[in-house]
């Protein structure tokens, strides 16, 4: 774990006892703090004891008395829409609110690197979608050149929670909007910026408040290396709010689909390969289109992240492009499970949201959909212009029916179940399709996540026929 530096001898508040707090309490103590814990929930306030911790009750009176700092969950609101009573209680009595982020940034670093050769690096990817899977994919770019590597953060372990450096390691963070909104330290060596769509704006007020939590991470800190998507407006304005001139190279651009201008650096997706610019020269080109760990647009543009990132590390192209070619991808993110056929069986179970459902949809062609859920806010008017490819779609949870009637003239039929929805692609498909879960939806009407709707379908696909063997 992370000791915490700084908090010796003081009351600590930790507000949230899932994976991160218990994380935090546990480096709090280990850096001489002495934490006092709370969750609403009574059995995460019993695990909490049973391993040794005091639980106070914040929403009383006088709770804050003598407390140095208040660290809360990322998952618990302290703005918008209106902020938790036991975080509102601590900015009344005047105490700092901050999360498990902010204490890693601050503590990260000790004097134990002043041994070091090479100084430990951080690199954080944020965005609205691809961030787990170029997070993923820059990791394993890591453990390819046999660099020491940590993932941590959004993904894998929590930050407190990850080994203390050794010399030369990088670790990976991926961080939410939720992380980077409330962090009072944000000091990665590169970060990254994917893309951004609507989502979580009631959480932020709006899609202003969703990019200000993004930008966040690059205004903070001020990395050494900025890299940004830039097929969005926000992301441009980003970089050219970053960049001092055009031909700083500080800022490293990425785009899937367009063409870069003569900037400083820039790396871009256009047709299925991966270019690098720099200083008005092509360095490198890389064909990601048989890549099976790489399907699709939205996947090359996770690519040109992770590129540009260890790119800023040093490794170089052919290198990284020998570590593509041995990535396989993350569960539930355009994984393919299994083919049976001449028909492919695709779990895309993290797309939650129409954005993410699009990226998917134009992946693959002759798709057979499941789609639906619990829909969010828009419905799926943003999904309507990439439908070119779906033969059909098998509509599944609460939103099925809102789902019908939106999808027009394309052929649906009502499923209701992952059980039936599944049993009727299989039935109707031709050696040729993909039968594609992208539910533009999030799971909590029949599911406690994504990852338990992903592991059902693909339970269903593997378990339905000995033959089909996965990819």
């Amino acid at each position: 774990m992370i000791p915490v530096q700084g908090f010796e001898g003081h009351k600590v508040a930790v507000l949230g006892l899932g994976r991160s707090g218990l994380a935090t309490a546990a480096a709090l103590k280990a850096g001489g703090a002495e934490p006092l814990l709370w969750d609403d929930s009574v059995e995460s306030r019993a695990r909490a004891e049973d391993l040794g911790y005091d639980c106070v009750d914040l929403a009383k009176h006088g709770a804050f008395d003598g407390v140095s700092l208040l660290i809360t969950s990322p998952g618990i609101p302290h703005l918008y829409p209106t902020p938790n009573k036991i975080i509102a209680l601590a900015m009344a009595a005047g105490v700092p609110v901050d999360n498990d982020i902010g204490l890693f940034f601050r503590s990260w670093s000790t004097q134990d690197w002043d041994a070091f050769d090479v100084t430990p690096r951080t690199i954080a990817v944020t965005g609205s979608n691809g961030k787990s899977t170029t997070t993923a994919l820059i990791h394993h770019i890591l453990q390819h050149v046999e660099r020491p590597t940590q993932m941590a953060g959004n993904i894998g372990r929590g930050v407190l929670d990850i080994e203390p450096a050794v010399d030369g390691e990088v670790v990976v963070l991926e961080l939410s909007s939720y992380q980077t909104d409330l962090a009072r330290a944000l000091t990665p060596d590169i970060a990254v910026f994917t893309n951004l769509s609507p989502d979580h704006l009631d959480r932020h007020g709006g899609m202003g408040g969703y990019f200000a939590a993004k930008r966040r991470l690059f205004a903070e800190g001020g990395p050494d290396r900025a890299v940004i998507g830039v097929d969005e407006t926000e992301g441009a304005y980003l970089a050219n709010q970053i960049a001092t001139n055009r031909e700083d190279d500080r800022v490293i651009r990425i785009s899937s689909g367009q063409k870069l201008g003569d900037y400083g650096w820039s790396v871009f997706a256009r047709k299925g390969f991966l270019t690098e610019w720099r200083k008005g020269k092509q360095l490198a080109s890389i064909d990601l289109r048989d890549i099976a760990g790489l399907p699709g647009a939205h996947n090359h543009q996770n690519a040109c992240a992770a590129y540009a990132a260890c790119r800023a590390l040093g490794i170089a192209p052919r290198v990284i492009e020998a570590a593509f070619h041995t990535f396989l991808g993350l569960p539930h993110r355009s994984q393919t499970v299994a083919e049976q056929g001449g028909v492919r069986f695709v779990n895309d179970s993290k797309a939650t949201n129409v954005d993410s459902a699009a990226k998917a949809l134009q992946a693959f062609k002759n798709i057979r959909w499941i789609a639906g859920g619990l829909g969010k806010d828009g419905g799926l008017a943003g999904l309507l212009p990439h439908l070119a490819s779906v033969k059909k779609a098998y509509l599944i949870g609460h939103s099925a029916r809102d789902f019908a009637l939106e999808l027009g003239e394309l052929p649906v039929e009502i499923c209701e179940t992952m059980q039936v929805a599944v049993a009727r692609a299989r039935a109707e498909a031709e050696a040729g399709d993909t039968v594609l879960l992208a539910p533009a939806a999030a799971s909590f009407d029949q599911y406690p996540n994504f990852e338990k709707r992903g592991e059902h379908f693909t339970d269903l696909v593997l378990g339905a026929a000995a033959e089909i063997v996965p990819d």
